[in-house]
C-alpha cells in the first residue's frame, strides 16, 4: 500500500471511530507499528489529526461564543437547508402540536409547512410572522428578544415553554459531536431548546453537515435525545447513538 493510501485509510478509520490505537491501525493497515508511527507522525504535522500516546484522536472543530446575525447565515449551505427544511415539513400531521425553534433552517422549514389543521409554538421573531400570513394556528412565546439571531429567550420563555406538551420539536444547532452532543454559544438559547425537548414526544435537530464534529460552549442535549436530519452521510459512528435520516439536496 502507498503512504497516500496508507493516510487516507488512517483518517477513515479515525473519522469512523474517533480514536485508534497504533496497533489496531497496524492490524487494519496490514504494516508494521513502526509504520503507523511514522504516518501518525507526519499526518499530525499536517493537522489532520491529533497524535497521541499509543495511537491518535480525530481532530474536533471548536467554536467560541460569537454568532453570525441571520442575513449572513441564510446565504450559508441553501441548497442543503431547503432539502432538509422540506423533509422536515413534511413530518407534521394534523393533530400535532409543534414547537419550531429559531435558526435559518428551521426558517425555511416554515416555508414549506402546508398542514394549516396542526398548532404551532415558536421562539423565531421571523418564524412567527411567517405562520401568521400563512394563517396559521401558531403562538410566539415571551420572553427577551435577541437581537443576533431574532428569537425569543430568557427565563421567561423557558416559563412559557415548561406550560406546553408537544408531539414534535423541531430545532436548529450549532455543532454536532459525538461527546459533547447538540451544542450552541448561548447560554440562554440553551436553555430554550433542553427545554422544548424535554417537552417534546420526539425532537429533530435540522443541521446540514457541515455542523458535525463541531463544538460550541453549550451543550443543550446529548445526541440520543433528538433524530437528525442532514444532507449527507458523515463519516463516524453517529447512528450508534440515534436516529439519522439523510436527504438529497439533488
Amino acid at each position: 500500500m502507498l503512504t497516500l493510501e496508507r493516510h487516507k485509510e488512517i483518517l477513515d478509520i479515525l473519522n469512523r471511530k474517533n480514536a485508534v490505537t497504533v496497533s489496531e491501525l497496524a492490524k487494519a493497515l496490514n504494516t508494521s507499528e513502526s509504520t503507523v508511527r511514522r504516518d501518525l507522525n507526519t499526518l499530525d504535522k499536517q493537522k489532520k489529526l491529533n497524535k497521541v500516546f499509543g495511537g491518535a484522536t480525530a481532530i474536533r472543530q471548536m467554536a467560541g461564543a460569537a454568532e453570525n446575525k441571520v442575513s449572513y447565515r441564510e446565504n450559508i449551505n441553501t441548497a442543503e437547508k431547503e432539502a432538509i427544511a422540506r423533509y422536515a415539513a413534511s413530518l407534521i400531521h394534523d393533530d400535532d402540536f409543534v414547537f419550531i425553534d429559531a435558526g435559518t433552517t428551521t426558517s425555511k422549514m416554515v416555508d414549506f409547512i402546508t398542514n394549516d389543521k396542526a398548532t404551532y409554538v415558536t421562539n423565531g421573531i421571523e418564524h412567527g410572522l411567517k405562520l401568521l400570513r400563512k394563517g396559521f394556528n401558531a403562538y410566539l412565546i415571551g420572553g427577551r428578544i435577541k437581537p443576533v439571531t431574532e428569537s425569543v429567550v430568557g427565563a421567561e420563555g423557558v416559563k412559557n415553554l415548561s406550560g406546553f406538551n408537544f408531539t414534535k420539536a423541531f430545532l436548529g444547532t450549532n455543532g454536532i459531536d459525538i461527546k459533547a452532543g447538540f451544542t450552541t454559544p448561548d447560554l440562554e438559547e440553551a436553555r430554550i431548546k433542553q427545554t422544548a425537548i424535554e417537552k417534546s414526544y420526539v425532537s429533530f435537530v435540522l443541521a446540514d453537515s457541515s455542523k458535525f464534529r463541531i463544538t460550541t460552549p453549550i451543550t443543550f442535549g446529548s445526541l440520543s435525545s433528538c433524530c437528525i436530519i442532514t444532507d449527507k452521510k458523515i463519516p463516524g459512528e453517529w447512528s450508534d447513538y440515534t436516529a439519522i435520516k439523510i436527504v438529497n439536496n439533488g
